[in-house]
């Protein structure tokens, strides 16, 4: 009896794992994918972080290999990203009663366009917009260094969640 249970369950997961590959991590992969190609996001910012291009990309890049079986391809992957980061600013916020900032905020904005060649109803062309707060009576240089790679994980999060999570 244990042994045609186990047989049951067996067959159970086998039948789910046919419409798809799903993981742990939420992501959704179409069957079928096999690879996917990730282009360089230039810096068309009006303020320039020289190393916020390559910082990103190499973040998206290793958030699809860390987490999906897909294989990294330069171009013409089953699932295709491309775009470029759009605004880079830093702005005050938390004004105080002397009219200085008690905070600042360190936005970035990218635009990401994905291409899904299994199902073209999943592609899309979106804008992705995260920030951090740092104190005003912390040097910016200094700031960067923690919020940037902080923001550029949040800003992955979205890209991998609405292209392979459908959220």
């Amino acid at each position: 009896m244990k042994r045609l249970q186990l047989l049951f369950v067996v067959i159970l997961m086998l039948s789910h794992t046919a419409c798809g590959v799903y993981s742990f991590t939420g992501a959704s992969i179409p069957a079928g994918a096999k690879t996917v190609s990730i282009q360089y996001f230039p810096n068309n910012a009006m303020l320039v972080e020289p190393t916020l291009s390559i910082d990103f990309t190499s973040a998206l890049r290793d958030k699809f290999m860390s987490l999906t079986n897909l294989n990294l391809i330069d171009k013409n992957g089953d699932l295709s990203f491309e775009g470029e980061i759009i605004d880079f600013k830093t702005s005050p916020i938390a004004i105080q009663k002397d009219q200085t900032a008690d905070q600042n905020r360190l936005t970035i904005t990218i635009n990401v366009r994905f291409f899904n060649k299994l199902d073209p109803t999943k592609d899309f062309e979106t804008k992705f917009t995260q920030y951090k707060d740092y104190s005003s009576n912390q040097d910016f240089n200094a700031a960067k260094l923690i919020v940037i790679p902080e923001i550029l994980e949040l800003l992955v999060d979205d890209v991998f969640s609405k292209s392979v999570v459908n959220w």
